[in-house]
């Protein structure tokens, strides 16, 4: 299975002010989706955001959505986002079939909506680094867990150089000169 930028959505689940305090690796993971999300804005790869009970946990990080020039927003009561009637039609009708999946709590709400995307027929690719909960080890056993039931783990790289598909177009060169720069003390590599 390989990303395609035209087949894919990316769905950021709660990575919100409320919560994202007592996340382990939350403000890391915030910092991935706001580059995965950028870099989706440039291309046209539809963003959508989810909140839950946003009276209780607030609204979105507000850096990841300075970040974002183009987004949709869902709130929620369910913890899955697909339990959530007018959610699971309007993604439907996006004609989206590859969704790659982030946010907090991993083992709650990412988990059950990954599981619930699975069991509607998606493609689902787990954004590894951007997907995070207040114990580490419980977003590891999210991951594997999803990865068990049919999902593919990815990174913010992996999705970016999958959605450009090649080096010799003017969305390459645009995205290498605004996002495909190292954004923390590990290397990246380009070819």
């Amino acid at each position: 299975m390989q990303l395609q930028r035209e087949k894919s959505l990316l769905l950021m689940v709660d990575f919100q002010a409320g919560l994202l305090p007592v996340i382990e690796g939350g403000q890391e993971a915030v910092t991935e989706a706001a580059w995965l999300g950028e870099m989706a804005c440039l291309l046209e790869v539809p963003v959508w955001l989810t909140e839950q009970n946003p009276e209780k946990l607030g609204g979105t990080a507000p850096s990841l959505l300075a970040a974002l020039n183009d987004y949709l927003l869902w709130q929620k009561q369910h913890f899955s986002v697909m339990a959530e009637a007018e959610f699971e039609s309007a993604l439907k009708a996006s004609g989206k079939t590859q969704i790659v999946l982030c946010g907090t709590e991993a083992h709650i709400c990412v988990l059950q909506t990954g599981l619930g995307l699975l069991a509607a027929g998606y493609e689902l690719y787990w954004l590894s680094e951007a997907s995070a909960s207040r114990r580490p080890q419980e977003a590891t056993m999210a991951r594997e867990r999803a990865c068990a039931s049919g999902a593919v783990t990815v990174t913010a790289d992996m999705v970016a150089y999958e959605w450009l598909h090649r080096c010799d177009t003017a969305q390459f060169k645009e995205a290498h000169q605004r996002f495909l720069k190292p954004r923390s003390s590990r290397p990246v590599r380009f070819f």
